[in-house]
């Protein structure tokens, strides 16, 4: 993507010659049902140390009309790419922008979107991380804060949201003006605007005499299955607990929560607008698994409040940082908050956040928390299982570590010395080592500053009698993967080590040891002369970040026994240790379903199920041997359709076990019943065939081949929303037909017309683990195409096709060696040639995996 990047020096050179105060930006959006353009006025003053040199300002438009620095027309040729160069700069400096700006729909920059359930149209900005430039001129890096005052022309009759609260709109006729009062001091990136028809639902959060006014929004089309008093429920219980444990009131006049359309990520911490993707908003019956990933986002974005919007990183080499303090804070506050619903959370944390973080830094792309990030490409693709999930469980061993009551001292020192500025990691851990008192170089070093994971396996000798003569825990550091930066290093670790013993058929949790671990070696002399338990289970309550193994004999009762811990927490370790073992190769796919099958059924947690469901899917499709897999794909569909049958009527069980066998049907039987769930010519107790359970069920009939394009249309008859416009083209893209895997591919890579969300749809059904044959001959083509993809079309775009349509499925020598044919050729940018080798590095895995499983 030429002319659109920024490096960290220009960043640190602008910085050091500027000083932004504010920012004053028009937009006119009375046009915006037509699309294409919009105008942008932008006047910003700032003051430079150096009277007399020259800078630029950022800005991505198809036309600029005026541009005037301090009184003076510079000339049209001054916007290049995605610059503005302003020489002859003053001390004190004023520019006007006049430019004509475009709408996308690709979810970054100002997104428009057209709601076919009203022929509305809906608008939403999205910047992090460059993208407020696509909007508005502007100096876009973290460390130049300002001021920003919004004055907006749009359709009589819209409602428009931005940082500041909404005021009341003047002017006649068609079109409205809103203007809005000025911003605090804050970065480009966490500036918005959302603006059409939207409908607001509102509330207050009051704490003696704090008054701070909270709004949910959505389309007029979604509202009647907004549940907004859940929102405000997890809001209110968010803002108590972080302003307690922060000891800072919270920061903005409002807090307004926008559930809006084709939103790439889950949500964005605008201050005092957050934009949410609104599938949070449930058209269908979904399990609570999913109520507490909403809840949690809910819970990111509002930490994010204080650390990120008042407190902001100098540049994205922190971004870790900011996104690992928000998500330990979310799920902290789901496990302590009075009230909270959730207060299993470390358990989905252990079970879905790390899992993703140890799969991430198992990757030849694998890199330190704190990373090297040399230029905004290397930022937009490090948003990643590193920066968000180990970053936080490193925290949470930090934590540990240094106590907890230590670590919000610190917090709170941190926030009222920083309060509206911009900081490195040394300020929080200067911070933290003056609450704690420890020094916490040492500990920065070994985890922020290296790679990998470690391995703790436990050994011990036991007597003839049963007693424990010796224990010590050995740690690992395996060899980082191959063209991984660094070197394997180990690290000090603060776990605990958990005794469970059998007790009328569950395993109990008898005693509880909690150490540090340093070095290749360390003795646990505390276990030595005790009857040796059931179950020795290290990193106990999952306070540090390792792969753990467990030893023959406590394995042996966990295969048997999984799911019958009383605790969800040491459940989730084991599950998520049997899956760890499954991608290394140390445990065969088949004897992971073998566990799968037996541990599911007493697994109470849904979250867990949920995840383990998805596994061993992709254990089957991939990691499985090809001459067996058929075999086991039988067996998951079969015990799929026996646990839906034999789940209790409506639970989240049932609804679960019925998506489950809805992706995994195969014989004419489990089709059958399928179709007769769509058709209503069958019915299972308390299973309620909704909107969204009847499009899963009408993917797999189409991949099948059960269900036609006649099919499909009737569904999207019956659903003619945005959702259902999406599932029919994931439908579509899933026909098992030569022709339809040829249309779906050139809609995506021959054409740029799709919006982010319907080529996402598109891409999902184009792939199919069960269509290999099909996708066959599109190895070569992907890689004919991808540099062209990566250099034509913005980076979200560009990345849903480079990681979607990677031959994942292709698992064979010949797809690595077509891989690093590629690489060897193309010459890639270093962002490309990451994407590229963490798709070859899933096929690679798959291989040893197979292997394994013969």
């Amino acid at each position: 993507m030429p002319g659109t990047n920024l490096t960290r020096e220009e960043a640190r050179t602008r910085a050091a010659l500027l000083a932004v105060d504010a920012y004053e930006i028009e937009l006119d959006l009375s046009s915006a049902r037509e699309g294409g353009t919009f105008r942008s006025t932008t006047v910003v003053r700032f003051t430079a140390t150096e009277p007399g040199s020259s800078t630029f300002i950022d800005l991505v438009a198809p036309a600029v009309s005026e541009i005037v620095l301090n009184g003076r027309a510079l000339p049209p040729e001054s916007f290049t790419d995605s610059r503005i160069e302003l020489p002859g700069l003053a001390a004190e400096n004023e520019l006007r922008v006049v430019a004509d700006c475009a709408y996308t729909n690709t979810g970054e920059g100002l997104h428009r979107f057209v709601d076919p359930a009203d022929g509305e149209t809906y608008l939403y900005t999205q910047f992090e991380v460059p993208d407020a430039r696509r909007v508005f001129a502007s100096f876009e890096q973290p460390d130049l804060k300002a001021t920003f005052a919004f004055t907006v022309t749009a359709p009589a009759g819209w409602v428009v949201v931005s940082n500041s609260p909404t005021p009341e709109p003047t002017g006649d006729g068609d079109t409205r003006v809103w203007t809005f009062e000025p911003t605090p001091r804050m970065s480009t990136y966490i500036t918005a605007l959302v603006a059409g028809p939207y409908v607001g639902v509102f509330d207050s959060y009051d704490n003696g005499s704090q008054h701070v006014p909270l709004g949910v929004y959505c389309r007029p089309s979604l509202r009647e299955h907004l549940d907004a008093d859940a929102v405000f429920a997890v809001t209110k219980q968010g803002f108590d607990y972080f302003q307690e444990k922060f000891d800072f009131a919270y920061p903005f006049a409002k807090y307004d929560q926008l559930f809006v359309p084709e939103f790439n990520a889950g949500a964005m911490e605008n201050a005092g607008a957050v934009t949410l993707r609104d599938q949070y908003v449930f058209r269908s019956k979904v399990t609570d698994a999913a109520y507490e990933m909403r809840a949690a986002t809910v819970l990111h974005e509002l930490a994010h409040m204080w650390f990120g919007d008042l407190v902001t990183m100098e540049w994205w080499n922190d971004l870790w940082l900011n996104e690992s303090f928000a998500t330990f804070a979310e799920v902290v506050c789901q496990a302590e908050a009075p009230g909270s619903k959730w207060p299993h959370s470390w358990t989905t944390f252990a079970n879905q956040m790390k899992t993703w973080a140890y799969r991430q830094d198992q990757l030849p792309s694998t890199h330190p928390i704190m990373a090297e990030i040399n230029d905004l490409e290397d930022v937009q693709v490090n948003f990643d299982g590193i920066t968000y999930a180990k970053g936080a469980s490193v925290l949470k061993q930090l934590v540990a570590y240094v106590g907890q009551d230590a670590f919000f001292q610190g917090v709170r020192a941190y926030f009222k010395r920083h309060a509206w500025g911009n900081t490195r990691l040394a300020d929080l851990l200067g911070a933290l080592e003056e609450a704690s008192g420890r020094d916490l170089k040492t500990w920065s070093k070994a985890w922020l500053e290296t790679a990998g994971i470690n391995v703790l396996r436990p050994e011990l000798s036991v007597a003839a009698d049963g007693t424990i003569e010796s224990f010590a825990v050995l740690q690992e550091a395996p060899a980082l993967p191959a063209g991984a930066r660094g070197e394997a290093v180990l690290r000090p670790h603060r776990i605990a080590v958990g005794l469970y013993e059998l007790v009328d058929g569950t395993l109990v949790r008898t005693d509880r040891i909690e150490l540090d671990v340093d070095g290749e070696r360390t003795e646990v002399p505390q276990l030595a002369g005790r009857k040796r338990p059931a179950v020795l289970l290290l990193n106990d309550d999952d306070l540090s970040y390792a792969k753990v193994r467990l030893d023959a004999d406590s394995l042996a009762v966990v295969t048997e026994h999984l799911g019958d811990f009383t605790d969800s927490l040491p459940r989730a370790l084991c599950w998520a240790s049997a899956w760890d073992m499954t991608r290394d190769g140390e445990l065969a796919t088949r004897d992971y379903l073998s566990l799968a099958l037996s541990g599911l059924p007493r697994e109470s947690d849904i979250g867990v199920v949920q995840s383990v469901q998805r596994q061993v899917k992709l254990a089957l499709e991939l990691y499985a041997d090809p001459a067996w897999r058929e075999t086991g794909l039988q067996r998951w569909a079969a015990a799929a359709e026996d646990a839906l049958r034999a789940a209790p009527a409506g639970s989240d069980h049932q609804l679960a076990w019925a998506r489950t066998l809805a992706g995994a049907a195969r014989t004419d039987g489990q089709l059958a019943l399928l179709a007769g769930l769509l058709d209503g010519s069958v019915g299972i107790d308390g299973l309620a065939v909704d909107t969204e359970l009847r499009w899963t069920l009408l993917a797999r009939l189409v991949a099948t081949g059960r269900a036609d394009e006649a099919a499909i249309d009737a569904e999207l008859a019956r659903d003619n929303t945005s959702s259902g416009q999406e599932h029919a083209a994931t439908c579509r893209a899933a026909r098992p037909t030569a022709a339809a895997k040829a249309e779906a591919w050139a809609s995506v890579v021959d054409s740029d017309t799709l919006t982010n969300y319907v080529q996402e749809a598109v891409i999902a059904g184009f792939q199919q683990a069960d269509q290999r044959e099909l996708l066959a001959a599109y190895t070569e083509k992907y890689f004919a195409s991808v540099k062209q993809v990566w250099e034509t079309r913005s980076h979200e775009i560009s990345q849903q096709i480079i990681g979607g349509l990677y031959p994942s499925y292709a698992v064979s020598q010949a797809t690595l060696d077509a891989t690093d044919a590629w690489l060897a050729a193309a010459d890639p940018a270093p962002a490309l040639r990451r994407q590229v080798v963490e798709a070859r590095a899933g096929v690679e895995r798959a291989l040893k995996a197979q292997a394994a499983d013969r």
